[in-house]
């Protein structure tokens, strides 16, 4: 009850503040980038997460899906972002700028590498944050106990290159602006199930660990 009761809260904060969260209803803004990278790749993907999400939480979502141009929109508008693609990202000094600003200001942005992105991430990255560095998280860390348990972090949903699974971080003091996951790619498992044909035990894994990461979100 006492998370329901803090997510409750702010969601109330949230809509009062800002109009396109409409109802308290929660929503995901997908991350529109230049580069080249398939960034609209997988849209069921955020669909599915917030129909799972309002199913099983007392957390109410709009499971639209929704994309904000990190060049010429409003990304303020939205208590979360969601960036992810197979290739190039390349960030202008006004992206940068925007990025860090929505950051440094209570905003919260997920990454998934969909296995190609990692190298161009951790670039632009350090443009956004010359000053700080991906954190790997413990296996103890809030975001995987939060809801759901995982007591080995983050799960693998894609074999990818066979390598471990790993979930980073960037804090503003204490607070986790920025989730990373690497050689998971727990948002395939978000889509439809034809997408990728994903084992159903796999995808509730997927739909779980990103209740955790919104629930987290919200709470933090």
């Amino acid at each position: 009850m006492k998370i329901y009761f803090k997510i409750f809260l702010l969601l109330i904060f949230i809509s009062s503040l800002n109009p396109a969260q409409g109802e308290g209803k929660f929503r995901i803004a997908r991350l529109k980038y230049n580069g080249g990278s398939d960034w609209y790749n997988d849209p069921s993907a955020e669909v599915n997460l917030l129909k799972f999400v309002a199913a099983n939480t007392n957390i109410k979502t709009k499971p639209e899906y929704e994309f904000v141009d990190l060049s010429n929109g409003n990304i303020f508008a939205y208590p979360f972002l969601f960036m992810t693609g197979h290739g190039n990202i390349v960030l202008s000094d006004s992206d940068t700028g925007k990025l860090r600003t929505y950051l440094e200001n209570g905003g919260f942005l997920y990454v998934d590498d969909d296995y190609g992105l990692d190298k161009a991430f951790r670039r632009e990255i350090k443009k956004i944050f010359p000053g700080k560095e991906l954190v790997e998280l413990p296996f103890n860390f809030g975001l995987y106990h939060c809801f759901y348990n995982f007591t080995n972090g983050v799960p693998k949903t894609h074999e990818h290159d066979g390598k471990a699974p790993q979930g980073f971080g960037i804090f503003m003091g204490t607070r986790l602006c920025l989730f990373y996951t690497y050689e998971s790619n727990p948002s395939d498992g978000w889509a439809d199930p034809q997408v990728h044909n994903d084992p159903p035990q796999k995808r509730e894994e997927a739909l779980k660990f990103g209740t955790n990461i919104i629930v987290w979100a919200l709470m933090n």
